[in-house]
């Protein structure tokens, strides 16, 4: 509840932040980014024997693109009087207007693109490092694919227990029109679980610890704020938020060399789009340069080229590292969970709750109490990366 002296003093800040709470309602990119056929398009890949160029169909739009930036510019930024704030808001407005534009050339190849390389950037050389340094080290001690797997209907009960300790009132859907194995809608406060996906273990406890512990952690904390901007998202706040749900599967002693080196084949298949890399292009990469199994190959491909080429892949390990470095600086992460911010704003959060404008986080991540990393080959490789 905030307080009517909070509110009279900075309606303004209010205002905006209702207003733009409305028009982003239906901007979530990964609403529109996930092919609707991916498994018949996968079939007629494996059956040219990978030599075929997918050819996907994506959701409709349900918003009208140049109403939406026409309102969002008419903000009257102006009346907020401190520069911080206001400042926050005029890059709240120019992130949504970019991801207003890659969802209205989704599956237009380099339209696309370019619009996501805006929105999400790509590798740097020392990410491109980073992934090579990692690819270097041997994980053939770990073989998920010879644990045992469940299926869909597993994986939501045991989502369902792991939530006992956090208590969320969130809706659990299963779908095949998703590239990953789970993803956590947030608009919705909705947990989708791939239908046709088999589960080891060890994915179950990273999926819970990320998908739960971090995303939901922030989608729910972030509903527990006096402004809306921490539900919608601050401006880049993607390598932020992935790096806290990466670092909680290290805590928790479920981050594998495995799923390092996936993270580094993510950078590695969106470096392949600035080569100009076809769909087949990055395949033919992953599957027989790097000898991933075709699954695998072709879900790291699907993931970046989707849409005609989605960068923001390349964000998870570089997120991981700086947080992973604030962690061993023994810095306090709890402000970061507060809701979908961004590392850069972090004073910023410290004065808007200084100001009465934001909370402390009523959830914090269960992994984050306690160290449970057993693997010091991780810490090493960690601590190496540039």
């Amino acid at each position: 509840m905030i307080k009517p002296s909070i509110l009279e003093k900075y309606q303004s800040i209010f205002d905006i932040d209702s207003n733009l709470n409305r028009l982003v309602q239906k901007i979530e990119v990964l609403k529109y980014i996930n092919p609707l056929n991916i498994e018949s398009e996968k079939k007629k890949f494996y059956k040219a024997k990978y030599n075929y160029e997918p050819e996907f169909h994506y959701p409709k739009i349900n918003f009208d693109g140049y109403k939406l930036h026409r309102l969002f510019f008419s903000q009257r930024l102006e009346r907020i009087k401190e520069e911080e704030i206001r400042q926050l808001y005029e890059d709240v407005i120019y992130e949504y207007s970019g991801l207003i534009e890659c969802i209205q050339t989704i599956g237009t190849g380099q339209k696309f693109y370019y619009n996501s390389l805006r929105s999400f950037g790509t590798p740097t050389e020392n990410d491109i490092e980073n992934a090579k340094f990692i690819l270097r080290f041997d994980d053939s001690e770990f073989d998920e694919d010879m644990l045992p797997m469940y299926n869909a209907d597993d994986a939501i009960s045991f989502f369902k227990e792991f939530n006992t300790r956090y208590g969320f009132d969130f809706k659990i859907k299963t779908s095949n029109h998703i590239s990953a194995a789970a993803m956590v809608l947030n608009n919705t406060q909705t947990l989708i679980v791939k239908k046709n996906h088999k589960f080891s273990k060890n994915q179950l406890n990273v999926l819970a610890n990320h998908e739960i512990g971090v995303h939901l952690v922030t989608t729910f904390n972030a509903l527990e704020q006096p402004l809306k901007v921490f539900s919608n998202g601050f401006p880049n706040n993607i390598q932020t938020q992935e790096g806290l749900a990466v670092l909680s599967e290290y805590m928790s002693d479920c981050l594998t060399l495995t799923r390092l080196k996936e993270l580094s084949f993510r950078i590695i298949a969106v470096d392949s789009l600035a080569k100009g890399y076809t769909f087949t292009d990055t395949f033919d990469l992953l599957y027989n340069q790097y000898k991933l199994n075709r699954d695998k190959a072709f879900s790291i491909t699907l993931r970046v080229h989707r849409g005609g080429g989605f960068t923001k892949d390349h964000l998870y390990l570089g997120g991981l590292k700086k947080i992973y470095d604030l962690y061993m600086k023994g810095e306090d992460l709890s402000d970061l969970l507060t809701g979908k911010v961004n590392l850069t704003y972090a004073s910023l959060i410290t004065k808007l709750q200084d100001m009465g404008l934001a909370e402390s986080p009523k959830f914090i991540t269960d992994s984050y109490r306690e160290n449970n990393n057993c693997n010091s080959n991780l810490d090493f490789i960690l601590k190496s990366l540039k």
